[in-house]
């Protein structure tokens, strides 16, 4: 949360069809229709006209698709972010193959670029280099003697961008992680200590009594023991034992989803000596040296009572157990640069049980995704320069002024808001930094090495994004700096910058498409851009000011009617069922529904507003009300395996996209656009629709 509200997930982010065609810049704000008819945009195909659209407008907008549509072997899911995210990849390995051909000079980033990605797909030198490149670690894990000797390990194992509200963040090897950020409650930048250590995706995974978590629970420890083993260490069975043992505890010591959601929670600061006496174990000063952090005095202390549980384990907990854990997790970590059978033992576990996909992407393009991880934004410069023009970027742009316009108005016409309320409200909305597109400067990687030894191009990638985090300490924040790739299919809202970002890998179809009709443009991306709008004024982001700092600026009376709506919603997604048994959990989804709900709505009044006053022409005989609502409809197709929805609804703050979908039944329009009757299923009545903003 300090970081991120993801507009979807990294476990779904996939679907792409074709490139925005350039457009030209907009000489005004309006965004009315061109004189020629534009394209629908709307994907004809897909829909079931045979469904009303009040009984499930899924179906309606998605049913031919859903019927038709294989998730492919080697993904958990796929949607209409897959159609952006082929494309995306289409060009990506267009652009890498070209730059390898081309043999870029050393020491340039497409010269690191080529050189990594060349080291990541020599399979044939990673084989026969076996695990001669993680010795070093392992050999220097295996020689901590006593608590001091462990404290300094665990802090040079530090990484950086541990996000507290990624549940897919696996393999980390850190039993703490570092965030540096403005802190919640002061406009001081520092560093936040944030819970680690598992394995497996959260605590819930090891405490649930959900026999489908037991048996993850039962598999995920014969693949710890499997990596020891295929590792070639010693007493594999007693090691795995420890490991899962001392897991088993980390997560007890975690803070819950639902605390580490509560962003007051997280808003406590400690001094260096706090944090020896709020968190005594381990030895803070060798952390802290080995971490880089030595002459740091102040913390955030993201999860409080998890960093006081986790220090005390290391006090607590045999120094073998310490020692089988580090070298499991590194191993684990890197599984990718390491020999076939480890690699392949981590995604039969990871890929398959977890997620339910039978087959691992092959090495090419899991050697784009390793480039975008540790050199996103040198391959983003270059794709953007080749791919993206800046006639759609200023597209974009005059979107994102109408929609933010639309947003400032639906706030100065609540009736349940006071005046000062609504006057902060208006004052952050207006504030609001968006990057579209591309940052304005690229992160230099000069003091990245970079070589032939894919396990060493993971290791320095890791130190390079953690130094560069480090830098940021004791400045002042940046409002415009970028927390994703350009290539990105996704956006993202920053409650601390008070800041979005839109890259340009989501810029394009079935999102944004130049030549198509406002109402789709309006419905697809037009939604994405008021749903990050809308997060500054959900259940979290509401509790940040103009400035990003965490302070309660309504009236009691105010958040009390915000929260009331707030439970209405929460309510409405807990009745949702996706598997038997299984439903969606309206509280830990409700920042996402409520985003969807409020954006939805925005972008709606920005499109009405961009007519001027003209009607809308009917295009394939829909109105474009209906192809608003179709295109945001179509946005959230969505197939996903049983084991990666299981997963998903257990521990993800985003609703399914069949639900995401239903945002509709909340809109008054939509029940006029589609003559939704009391008798429909989807029919909500009007005391019972949500309206927030």
């Amino acid at each position: 949360m300090i970081r991120s509200r993801l507009f979807f997930t990294a476990v779904l982010s996939a679907t792409a069809l074709a490139a925005c065609s350039p457009a030209s810049q907009p000489s005004q704000t309006s965004s009315a229709p061109a004189a020629a008819t534009p394209s629908i945009g709307v994907n004809l195909s897909a829909m079931d006209t045979s469904v009303r659209p009040g009984s499930d407008f899924y179906a309606y907008a998605n049913g031919g698709w859903q019927r038709t549509t294989e998730i492919p072997a080697d993904r958990s899911s796929i949607g209409a972010f897959y159609i952006a995210q082929l494309e995306t990849e289409r060009r990506n390995r267009e652009l890498i193959d070209g730059l390898v051909r081309a043999n870029p000079a050393a020491g340039t980033d497409n010269g690191r670029i080529a050189t990594f990605y060349r080291a990541y797909t020599n399979t044939t030198a990673i084989e026969a280099a076996g695990l001669t490149r993680i010795q070093p670690d392992l050999q220097r894990f295996e020689a901590i003697a006593d608590i001091h000797a462990l404290s300094s390990v665990l802090g040079s194992q530090v990484r950086a961008d541990v996000d507290p509200f990624n549940a897919t963040n696996f393999h980390t090897e850190n039993l703490f992680g570092i965030f540096v950020t403005q802190a919640l409650t002061t406009p001081e930048v520092m560093p936040y200590i944030l819970q680690g250590g598992l394995g497996l995706p959260e605590r819930e995974y090891y405490l649930s009594a959900d026999p489908h978590m037991a048996q993850i629970r039962t598999a995920y420890r014969a693949y710890i023991e499997q990596i020891f083993t295929l590792a070639g260490l010693s007493d594999p069975s007693a090691r795995a034992q420890r490991v899962y043992d001392l897991e088993m505890r980390i997560a007890r010591a975690h803070s819950t989803r639902e605390q580490s959601d509560d962003i007051h929670l997280a808003a406590g600061i400690w001094t260096r000596a706090q944090l020896q006496q709020r968190a005594p174990g381990i030895d803070w000063n060798a952390f802290l040296q080995a971490a880089q952090l030595a002459n740091q005095q102040r913390f955030g202390a993201y999860h409080p009572g998890a960093i006081t549980g986790l220090s005390a384990l290391v006090a607590s907990q045999p120094l073998q157990a310490w020692k089988d854990w580090l070298a499991f997790h590194q191993i684990n970590s890197h599984a990718g640069v390491l020999p076939s059978a480890i690699d392949n033992a981590s995604f039969a576990f990871y890929g398959t049980t977890l997620s339910g996909t039978p087959q691992q992407r092959d090495r090419a393009k899991r050697g784009l995704d390793a480039l975008n991880l540790y050199l996103g934004d040198a391959v983003g410069h270059a794709y953007v320069d080749r791919y993206f023009p800046a006639a759609a970027r200023a597209q974009v742009q005059t979107m994102v002024t109408n929609i933010k316009a639309a947003f400032g108005q639906r706030i100065g016409a609540l009736t349940w808001m006071a005046p000062s309320t609504r006057a902060q409200a208006l004052q952050k909305a207006q504030g609001i930094e968006v990057g579209v597109g591309y940052p304005d400067g690229w992160r230099d990687y000069s003091s990245y090495a970079v070589s032939d030894n894919a396990y060493a191009n993971e290791i320095n990638g890791q130190r390079f994004a953690y130094a560069h985090e480090l830098a940021k300490i004791g400045h002042p924040l940046n409002r415009r700096e970028w927390w994703m790739n350009p290539q990105t299919v996704n956006a993202v809202n920053l409650p601390v910058q008070n800041a979005l970002n839109f890259p340009a890998g989501i810029l394009q179809p079935p999102f944004f498409n130049a030549t198509a009709d406002p109402a789709y443009n309006y419905g697809a991306i037009g939604a994405v851009i008021g749903h990050e709008i809308s997060h500054s004024f959900d259940d979290t982001g509401s509790a940040f000011d103009a400035q990003g700092i965490l302070r309660n600026w309504w009236t009691a009376a105010d958040l009390a009617a915000f929260q009331r709506q707030g439970a209405a919603l929460a309510r409405q997604y807990d009745a949702y069922e996706p598997l038997p048994g299984l439903h969606i959990k309206g509280r830990l989804t409700l920042g996402e529904n409520l985003a969807d709900l409020a954006g939805l709505q925005a972008s709606l009044d920005a499109y009405h507003a961009s007519l001027n006053g003209q009607e809308a022409p009917v295009i394939n005989g829909l109105t474009g009300d209906q192809r608003f609502f179709l295109a945001y409809a179509q946005t959230w197709a969505t197939k996903t395996r049983e084991a990666a929805l299981r997963a998903r609804i257990a521990t993800d703050g985003h609703s399914p996209g069949m639900y995401r979908a239903l945002t509709v039944r909340n809109i008054d329009a939509w029940y006029q656009t589609f003559n939704v009757q009391p008798n429909d299923a989807l029919y909500l009545t009007p005391e019972h629709r949500v309206h927030v903003w």
